[in-house]
């Protein structure tokens, strides 16, 4: 039973892995176009046009990193030693400031779009 438990888990992770994948993937594909369509079709779109292109993307990047996170946990749940739990901590740590830094970007921009009335693009 314990052994069917760990390898669900493990398909379970690798699904939510590929799911970040996904998320990734489509999340890149929608910023080459938004800046495909800002650069070439209107070449003197302001700054905050190619700022809301980067920050969607990093919001998606975000949901990302979350996913992938989520995954590392199931697989240390299954296998937990401790350079595993290290490992995850690490990961952790790094997901965590890069998400917060994400965030707190994020929301700069939200606050100089509502003070200029601009919208997101």
């Amino acid at each position: 039973m314990e052994e069917l438990f760990k390898v669900f888990t493990s398909y379970v992770a690798t699904a939510v892995e590929g799911a970040a994948a996904l998320i990734i993937a489509l999340a890149a594909v929608e910023a080459s176009w938004r800046a495909v369509r800002i650069f070439v079709a209107r070449p003197a779109a302001p700054d905050t046009a190619r700022e809301g292109v980067r920050l969607r993307l990093a919001r998606w990047l975000a949901v990302a990193l979350e996913f992938t996170l989520a995954a590392d946990i199931l697989r240390t749940a299954i296998a937990p030693s401790w350079d595993d739990i290290g490992k995850l901590a690490a990961i952790a740590a790094l997901r965590t400031l890069l998400n917060y830094f994400l965030q707190q970007e994020i929301e700069q921009q939200g606050r100089r779009q509502g003070q200029s009335g601009a919208p997101e693009t």
